[in-house]
């Protein structure tokens, strides 16, 4: 039985993900673990930000066979619905130089040449979604001219989640896969848009997290 931890940032994009199935345990990742195709599976609420994320992927990792994280992002452009996750980084992590930010990957030293930066998902086993690469960070871009300084690195989504669970599952040697729905587009009307698009978007990611489970 594959062991599948799956993470999502906030109550409602877990609560999507088989709804009304198991109790939560106590403590601060309020987990629900379930059996579900053949699969032994924990949804964890880590909370927002990298920390979270990160705190969270590592305490409940010890037995997990792959991470997974499902839920919502902002737009670089890209059209609304649900996205593959083919590529994760951190647009918060590198080096301050004279009038520029370089970025490196994340827990690689900052300093030298800088690489590609990116972290690669598994193999997408054939759900048919759109391929994306997020860039990931600990502030919520609701700024045009920051979205595209994002949008320059390659990425067409952003959140604050991804590229750390990323950066652990390779700490870890595990494979991770994310799937996200976009809120909002990254503007001066992100917040209203968010908060207005997050159950819409949460269920869209959770219903293909869900396709995904059973093709593993």
């Amino acid at each position: 039985m594959t062991h599948i931890l799956t993470l999502a940032a906030l109550p409602e994009e877990a609560d999507a993900l088989f709804p009304g199935t198991g109790a939560r345990a106590a403590g601060p990742f309020a987990e629900r673990r379930i059996g579900v195709g053949g699969h032994d599976l924990t949804i964890a609420t880590c909370g927002l930000g990298k920390v979270n994320a990160a705190l969270c992927a590592g305490a409940l990792a010890g037995d997990a066979d792959m991470l997974l994280m499902t839920g919502t992002c902002g737009s670089l452009g890209a059209a609304p619905g649900a996205y593959w996750i083919a590529e994760a980084l951190q647009h918060d992590y590198g080096a301050n130089q004279p009038g520029l930010f370089r970025r490196y990957r994340a827990g690689e030293w900052p300093i030298g040449e800088a690489g590609e930066a990116h972290f690669s998902a598994m193999a997408d086993p054939g759900l048919g979604l759109p391929h994306a690469r997020i860039a990931s960070g600990d502030s919520f871009v609701a700024c045009p001219q920051a979205a595209a300084d994002l949008a320059a690195l390659g990425a067409t989504l952003v959140d604050m989640e991804v590229g750390a669970v990323a950066q652990v599952a390779a700490k870890l040697g595990l494979p991770w896969a994310a799937i996200k729905a976009v809120t909002d587009d990254a503007n001066d009307d992100s917040a209203g848009d968010f908060h207005a698009n997050l159950v819409r978007a949460a269920c869209s990611a959770a219903d293909e997290v869900e396709r995904l489970i059973a093709m593993i």
